[in-house]
């Protein structure tokens, strides 16, 4: 069973990590400042079902959506590309995954994202979901 991040874990993991080991020239703002439900909203749509099935299947697709809505639905003032990174490793890891790309190659992918036209968005989501799926890889254990 797939498992979902809570707000808490994106405060604690994702946000506290970009903003601490993902510094530009423009500061995150602080996790309190975020847009009211839009990050709820990003976390819960990967889960969400139709007639009982999954709208989104696999780790892949879902943590491709999360991704995506993440960048595109601005739910920071600032930093949302590097809040989703963070974000796709911590979901990625909560079920034992990885993603092993490099740092250069996935900030230009989340910058493709966030180029991408809005009419694009399932086949963003696609490209996304094949890109994810390529790099991903099992967390060994100790």
């Amino acid at each position: 069973m797939i498992k979902l991040l809570s707000i808490k874990e994106v405060e604690y993991l994702a946000f506290r990590l970009a903003k601490e080991n993902m510094s530009f020239d423009e500061p995150i703002p602080e996790f309190s400042t975020r847009f009211p439900n839009i990050l709820e909203s990003c976390l819960e749509t990967p889960f969400q079902n139709f007639n009982k099935k999954p709208l989104y299947k696999g780790l892949a697709e879902k943590a491709a959506v999360l991704f995506y809505l993440l960048i595109k639905n601005h739910p920071f003032k600032n930093g949302n590309k590097r809040i989703a990174m963070t974000t796709l490793m911590a979901f990625l890891f909560k079920n034992k995954k990885w993603i092993k790309v490099d740092n250069t190659e996935l900030y230009n992918f989340a910058m493709w994202v966030a180029q991408s036209p809005r009419g694009a968005k399932e086949e963003t989501i696609t490209a996304t979901a094949n890109f994810i799926q390529k790099h991903v890889v099992n967390v060994e254990k100790d």
